[in-house]
């Protein structure tokens, strides 16, 4: 993976579904439309992409189908994480094998390991493969934070992994883990608000579910910054803000999928137990897609999915 720098916006792309099964045409146009769009790099089975509702062979399938329909123009960062060591280990050898340029290694969720058991979680994960890796913390669905000392030791012992995504509103967290670490670590906010910040203290992007709905304005954020052109980011973030509230009213990806039905971009589907979001929340969504210029405003009249997913 060296052409790549793995710096800006890594969308984590949703994992489309139609009549209940993985959308891979859907998936490679959402794959162009990224591209063309400026993103700087793509991110498959992560939190967004809906990873606890696949198997472990569609996971493969999707990283692979991710890998090949890129093409090399962008990085792909691999969602490999799971709360067993093994299939972790089996998904990141092949996120290996078959090209992607980093694996993204959530924090083991449910289980809630000690900060030993994340040490030797991670250690074990990334002795067994030369690809880089990037550390996922999102203590709000793991049930567990990854300590800055932790990730330290980790990063001490295994020069491959690279970076940490951090979904954690404790932005305190990021300047430890910097000064931890050292400032060449790879810190991404997970986090959307606290994307502009975090490139201010010097991170090196952001993997942001709003990226899939307004990948143009994401990427551009990065830009800016790495311009020097903080005033126009800065206002860039506040124009953003309240799509990115919007996204996160109900889990994650129900919102995100849900706009992107709105603009014909794929089926408004998501897996048991996660559902579309509530009748009034997808009134309201709609209402922000048109102020955003995604959906005409008659489409808030005639088109879209209800709740219960019917177009």
């Amino acid at each position: 993976m060296a052409q790549h720098d793995l710096r800006g916006s890594i969308v984590p792309l949703v994992t489309p579904f139609k009549n209940g099964q993985f959308d891979e045409p859907a998936f490679r146009d959402l794959i162009e439309w990224q591209i063309e769009s400026g993103s700087h790099g793509i991110s498959v089975t992560g939190s967004t992409g809906e990873p606890s509702a696949l198997t472990i062979e569609e996971r493969e399938y999707i990283i692979e189908t991710a890998v090949k329909a890129v093409r090399g123009r962008v990085p792909v960062v691999a969602g490999t994480g799971t709360n067993n060591f093994d299939e972790t280990v089996r998904l990141t050898t092949f996120a290996e094998r078959v090209g992607a340029d980093a694996a993204l290694v959530m924090v083991p969720y449910y289980n809630r390991p000690s900060q030993e058991g994340l040490y030797r979680h991670f250690v074990g994960v990334a002795e067994r493969v030369s690809l880089p890796i990037i550390i996922y913390n999102i203590p709000g669905r793991t049930a567990v934070n990854m300590e800055p000392a932790t990730v330290a030791r980790v990063v001490r012992e295994r020069s491959n992994v690279i970076g940490v995504k951090e979904a954690n509103r404790d932005f305190e967290q990021v300047t430890k883990l910097l000064h931890l670490c050292g400032r060449g670590l790879r810190v991404y906010s997970g986090i959307e608000a606290l994307c502009f910040p975090l490139l201010a203290l010097g991170g090196a992007g952001y993997v942001s579910a709003t990226g899939n709905v307004l990948p143009a304005q994401t990427a551009r954020l990065y830009d800016l910054v790495a311009a020097g052109k903080y005033d126009e980011a800065r206002d860039l973030h506040f124009e953003m803000y309240e799509m990115n509230e919007a996204l996160f009213w109900e889990t994650n990806p129900g919102p995100v999928k849900y706009v992107l039905s709105l603009m014909g971009k794929i089926q408004p589907e998501l897996r048991l137990p996660l559902v579309l979001p509530s009748a009034e929340n997808q009134r309201k969504l709609r209402q922000v897609a048109e102020r955003y210029g995604l959906i005409p405003r008659a489409a808030s009249v005639a088109g879209g999915a209800d709740a219960n997913g019917a177009v």
